[in-house]
């Protein structure tokens, strides 16, 4: 969550709720595997938490796809959906090996904080065992699908291909890789999310 520090600060005026996945950050290590519809449960689950029966969903990465799992098992809890420098899973077009380790041990140029490796295997083994390309079209909610042009974990082929499959939905790419939330671009990104938070649902 920490990591998301500078994006949050960019928006305005919005109530946020997030919150690190199972086996990340402060979040308990499940004993077993999860399924991503387990994931989309849990996330479910938060926003039920804090009263929420409703709301805008964005995702990023490993959390993109999530949060695609989210709006096609609860449709009617998602209002807007946006997906950043994510995949479909299965189907997708892989980043370079090197790349996806090295973000998977930083942020930025900065060390991440020790992360549980069971709970590292655990996201690696949902995302590998899914995919989303079969229920793309039964996506409802208006949906923004951004990712940076020199993004190499995760190719903007990737977006391209989730945003062609998606009714309503919008590709943007900024200037940036992979961390759409460090400092430089997590403003670039929080302007262009408000933007399309912000404007009229087409009729």
């Amino acid at each position: 969550m920490q990591s998301w520090t500078a994006f949050a600060d960019a928006l305005t005026a919005r109530t946020i709720v997030t919150f690190d996945a199972p086996g990340v950050g402060l979040s308990e290590t499940p004993p077993g595997p999860l399924s991503m519809p387990m994931f989309s449960d849990i996330a479910m689950r938060v926003l039920n938490k804090f009263g929420f029966s409703k709301a805008d969903v964005i995702g990023f990465s490993f959390g993109g796809a999530v949060a695609q799992q989210l709006a096609v098992c609860h449709p009617d809890l998602v209002n807007r959906l946006v997906l950043l420098s994510t995949s479909c899973g299965l189907g997708s077009v892989p980043g370079r090996t090197r790349d996806v380790i090295r973000k998977s041990l930083t942020f930025g140029h900065r060390p991440l904080p020790v992360t549980d490796p069971l709970g590292v295997f655990w996201q690696v083994a949902a995302i590998s065992t899914w995919s989303s390309i079969p229920v793309l079209g039964h996506i409802e909610a208006p949906t923004l699908v951004l990712c940076g042009e020199r993004d190499r974990t995760v190719p903007p082929a990737n977006s391209k291909l989730l945003a062609g499959r998606i009714p309503n939905a919008r590709l943007v790419t900024v200037p940036a890789g992979h961390d759409l939330q460090e400092p430089g671009p997590a403003a670039i990104v929080a302007k262009e999310v408000e933007r399309f938070l912000d404007a009229a649902v087409p009729c």
